[in-house]
């Protein structure tokens, strides 16, 4: 599968995924995640390889890990996506 999609209770949709985009030679990869109509996009017409035009914000997390140290993760919130065919 392109996006790993949970619902939850309340019926709200997120979609995870990953996302390359190219510079030269460069790959290099982004964690996406998207909510609500852009997830449902996403699940329904999100596939490997397909190329899209992603408009989104930078998002740093912090969390502990199971040792209790303290890690930071960036993501892109997906808040607005193109399908190019």
């Amino acid at each position: 599968d392109f996006a790993k999609v949970t619902q939850f209770e309340n019926g709200a949709k997120v979609a995870r995924f990953q996302f390359a985009s190219h510079l030269g030679e460069n790959t290099i990869w982004h964690r996406m995640f998207a909510w609500g109509t852009v997830a449902l996009f996403i699940e329904r017409f999100g596939a490997k390889g397909k190329k899209m035009i992603i408009k989104g914000r930078k998002v740093v997390r912090t969390y502990l890990d199971r040792e209790g140290i303290q890690k930071q993760i960036e993501e892109i919130e997906v808040r607005e996506i193109i399908g190019l065919y």
